[in-house]
Formats: structure tokens, C-alpha cells, sequence
């Protein structure tokens, strides 16, 4: 099936994007609401990939900062491209915004993931809401 990514609202769209993270982080990873919702939300740029039929099928936030995070797919759509494509438009709104710094704590599972796309570790594994992680920055 065919999608596509787009900015998202998160004042209109918050029940969509809350969906994907409860049920990618809070119920599939345990990580605990009081730690996913961080109160960042409001001051994000949001992106949701879209299947063509409307399904919402993930999601990512980018900070001011060019911080990139909160990248979830749902399992049904895993392995179909939509993570690499959350990725590269929150890479490309990042440019956009001229926010140049572009970062992100990735689990270490998906290391790899990132470093597909030019990321580099920069630092050892900590844990995160009980997750393995290790910071990550964009090699430009």
C-alpha cells in the first residue's frame, strides 16, 4: 500500500498521534505516560505517516532544536519503508527550519536504522524510560 508523510497539527491531530505513541511506547515498550508525555508536544513540529485510505500508520516530533524523536510505527506497518520515511521528513523539516544540530536518542536496537541514514553515535548506552539508547547526531 501506498503512503505519504505530512506535518501534523498537534492541537487537531493529537488523538491520531497520542494513539501511535500509546500504543508503540506505552503499551508495546512499558515505558510509563508519565515519561512519554513530556510536555513538549505543544512547541513540536509533528509528522504522521498516512496510509492512502487515512490510516494513520506512524508518527515522529522534531524539537526546535533539531532534536528528532518520538518516531513510532505501528507493528502492522513495520518494514515497509514508513520509519525511513518519517525519518528523512523530519531530516528535511530540520534543514527547513535551519535547525542544523540534528540529533536523536536511539534505542539501541535500531542503531542501525539511524546510521543507514548518516547518523553517528556519540555517546556509550544509557537507559531511557528503561530502554537501552545511545545519542546519535547527523553527519553532515
Amino acid at each position: 500500500m501506498h503512503f505519504y508523510v505530512r506535518e501534523a497539527d498537534w492541537v487537531t491531530e493529537q488523538a491520531s498521534i497520542a494513539a501511535i505513541r500509546s500504543q508503540v511506547f506505552i503499551e508495546e515498550q512499558h515505558v510509563p505516560p508519565e515519561l512519554e508525555w513530556d510536555g513538549l508536544d505543544e512547541s513540536a513540529l509533528h509528522l504522521l505517516a498516512m496510509a492512502e485510505d487515512g490510516q494513520v500508520m506512524g508518527c515522529a516530533r522534531v524539537l526546535s532544536d533539531g532534536g528528532i524523536g518520538r518516531m513510532a510505527v505501528l507493528v502492522s506497518w513495520r518494514q515497509q519503508g514508513v520509519g525511513r520515511a518519517l525519518l528523512q521528513a523530519a531530516i528535511s523539516a530540520c534543514q527547513r527550519h535551519g535547525w542544523l544540530d540534528i540529533h536523536l536518542s536511539a534505542q539501541t536496537h535500531a542503531v542501525v536504522f539511524y546510521e543507514k541514514a548518516g547518523f553517528e553515535v556519540i555517546s556509550d548506552e544509557y537507559m531511557d524510560a528503561g530502554i537501552p539508547h545511545k545519542a546519535m547526531k547527523l553527519h553532515v
